[in-house]
């Protein structure tokens, strides 16, 4: 089950295992109530006040912050522009990989620099693996993903949960995207960022985290 919403029953693998997406407007605060042992925050789009532990930053888009214990929350004080804020929760380790947003869309001078694959495809995004657990959750467009060798079609509120070793790929925008990416904890060879076969050698899938 590599979708699911907020909200709803995850993998037991999964280390992350709740995020909600919140849409603010110019006036707007928001308190996020403690769900998780660790939680993150990271700015969407817009730019807004917010405050972490009694740390207060004012941010925009990219923007990120954490919550490492069980202490503390997130609140939003101040919205200055339109914002989307996401939140995630769960327990991983000390040694993560990347997390950011990343965006997609259709590219007519398309490259494929990754695994090879064996559909259509009209982005330059290329199909990988990691050596930890990632999450892509979208909250602007709609697109098709490929994980774990399945077509699914997702939009704003899902998240893509992909195993340790499992390829995933992002062949297909029916409007542009914008998702946030969160590379859980590292593991075996602990190498970060995109892997391919041509150039790493075998992903190596764990078969219990699908």
């Amino acid at each position: 089950m590599p979708v699911f919403k907020s909200g709803e029953s995850v993998p037991d693998w999964c280390e992350l295992n709740f995020f909600d997406i919140i849409e603010l407007q110019p006036g707007d605060t928001h308190v996020f109530e403690r769900v998780a042992e660790m939680e993150k925050v990271m700015i969407g789009s817009g730019k807004c006040r917010l405050s972490a532990n009694g740390e207060v930053v004012d941010g925009e888009a990219k923007t990120r912050l954490e919550l490492p214990t069980p202490d503390g929350q997130f609140e939003v004080l101040d919205v200055f522009v339109p914002s989307t804020v996401i939140r995630l929760g769960g327990k991983w380790g000390d040694d993560l990989g990347g997390f950011g947003v990343f965006t997609a869309a259709l590219n007519d001078h398309r490259t494929n620099g990754g695994d090879p694959i064996t559909y259509e495809k009209d982005t330059a995004f290329d199909r990988h693996f990691h050596d930890c657990d990632e999450y892509w959750i979208f909250f602007e467009g709609h697109c098709e993903v490929v994980s774990e060798d399945k077509h699914y079609r997702v939009g704003p509120g899902d998240c893509v949960a992909t195993g340790m070793g499992w390829h995933h790929d992002l062949p297909k925008v029916k409007e542009p995207i914008k998702a946030v990416y969160f590379e859980t904890t590292m593991q075996r060879e602990m190498r970060r960022g995109h892997l391919w076969e041509h150039k790493h050698g075998p992903a190596r899938p764990v078969p219990e985290r699908v």
